[in-house]
């Protein structure tokens, strides 16, 4: 294997890992700092709650994450 790939998947992680974290920092603080869009709740999410359960799927919100990684990704790959 060549050394420049392994250069350049390390570099992938990385950005990889950088883009989590600040989702997971959005997610954290965004129930404490009012964001104009409730990322969680959004028309199309299933939240099914009955006596002693309770079930979610955020499955709008995961189409829209989706979009958004693709674009970033399809951005860095012109490079």
């Amino acid at each position: 294997m060549n050394n420049n790939y392994i250069s350049y998947f390390g570099k992938i992680l990385i950005l990889v890992g950088i883009i989590v974290i600040l989702i997971g920092l959005i997610f954290t603080f965004s129930f404490k700092i009012k964001i104009p869009f409730n990322l969680g709740k959004l028309p199309g999410d299933i939240y099914i709650k009955k006596n002693n359960f309770s079930f979610y799927f955020p499955i709008t919100t995961s189409i829209i994450i989706s979009i958004i990684l693709t674009f970033i990704f399809y951005l860095f790959s012109k490079k």
